[in-house]
């Protein structure tokens, strides 16, 4: 993170990241199955569509598109050789469009999951995998990212191999896990979980939190879980998808609105992120929803879970009578099981 970002971010108190680039990208053509990096350089001026819409809402942080940029997810389209070349282009793109801007805008380098199991789950090796990692954060740094944003992990095993990969070129890291799966990851790790590990590792992010998800509910608990593990000190951040995806009128269709994301961000601030933006299913006018709802808001005291439910909806697996249930000493419940899937943030 650049000087010039922790300045204002010490300044303001909070930042606000974009929204969602493959929900963006989708509306402007983009097909299910193709490959939204190599649109960085067949279609580079839809990708920077979506980051100006961002960057005129309000957004002090554009993340690049490059989330499948590394070469296991490009090989899925037969472009595991491009990967230094598309993320440059991708973080080039953004580039342009936050030098354009008439105030501070900081590019992020995007780097998501390889979509494999990672050992002792899997036969990718940790080692093999930060070095994919690495050659993808090789090319975001020459395309001009400020620093690298490492998001929607969910095994300790790979979210570390994503760090150091990121770590090599020497620029500050941000790592962002998914809870998804009652309250925790689907390789089935908690905030706590991921919070101890991270900070275990030798090169330390500058900020964690989470990203995507279900939706504002469970994020912002998540967000919670994270301020309760870490010092005062840590930069959290908080990145909720607007609700969830329904298939309405022949199309995918995200349940969530610009007001719920906007008392979503209140909330995330309340709970202690002070990096705050939206994930899938987010766009311009969600974005500046929550930027104006952040706008001069003076944080308040620390929500419990049943605040934060009762504020935003019930989690897909807490309502309001199992949390007050828990809150008042009696048993949790049961965490369900899910099977690992792949992903694509957006």
């Amino acid at each position: 993170m650049s000087e010039a970002m922790l300045a204002l971010l010490a300044e303001r108190g909070y930042l606000v990241a974009d929204g969602a680039m493959g929900t963006n990208l989708f509306r402007r053509g983009l097909e299910t199955g193709d490959a939204p990096e190599l649109w960085n350089v067949d279609f580079p001026e839809r990708v920077a569509d979506v980051h100006q819409e961002f960057v005129a809402a309000g957004c002090d942080i554009i993340l690049t598109n490059s989330f499948g940029g590394n070469a296991y997810r490009l090989k899925l389209h037969d472009a595991q050789d491009r990967a230094f070349e598309l993320a440059r282009a991708a973080a080039s793109v953004a580039r342009g469009v936050a030098d354009a801007a008439a105030r501070p805008v900081f590019v992020a380098g995007s780097i998501g999951p390889t979509g494999e199991l990672l050992a002792p789950n899997g036969p990718l090796s940790i080692a093999e995998a930060a070095d994919a990692f690495a050659e993808q954060a090789r090319g975001l740094v020459e395309g001009g990212a400020d620093f690298l944003w490492v998001e929607t992990m969910s095994s300790r095993e790979e979210v570390e191999a994503a760090i150091d990969g990121a770590a090599r070129t020497g620029l500050p890291v941000v790592a962002t896990l998914t809870f998804d799966t009652a309250g925790r990851t689907m390789m089935g790790v908690t905030p706590a979980d991921a919070y101890g590990h991270i900070e275990s590792l030798p090169a330390r992010p500058i900020a964690v939190g989470a990203n995507c998800g279900l939706g504002a509910t469970e994020n912002a608990m998540s967000v919670l879980a994270f301020a309760e593990t870490a010092g005062p000190d840590t930069i959290i951040v908080a990145k909720a998808n607007c609700g969830v995806p329904e298939f309405r009128d022949g199309a995918f269709q995200y349940t969530g609105t610009p007001e719920l994301m906007a008392d979503y961000a209140r909330l995330a601030r309340d709970a202690g992120a002070r990096i705050i933006g939206g994930c899938c299913g987010s766009d311009g006018p969600v974005m500046k929803a929550i930027v104006e709802a952040l706008d001069g808001y003076q944080p308040k005291q620390r929500p419990k879970p049943l605040d934060i439910v009762r504020a935003l909806g019930p989690t897909t697996y807490l309502n309001e009578e199992e949390i007050a249930r828990r809150e008042a000493g009696g048993a949790a419940p049961e965490r369900a099981e899910r099977r690992p899937r792949r992903r694509r943030r957006g």
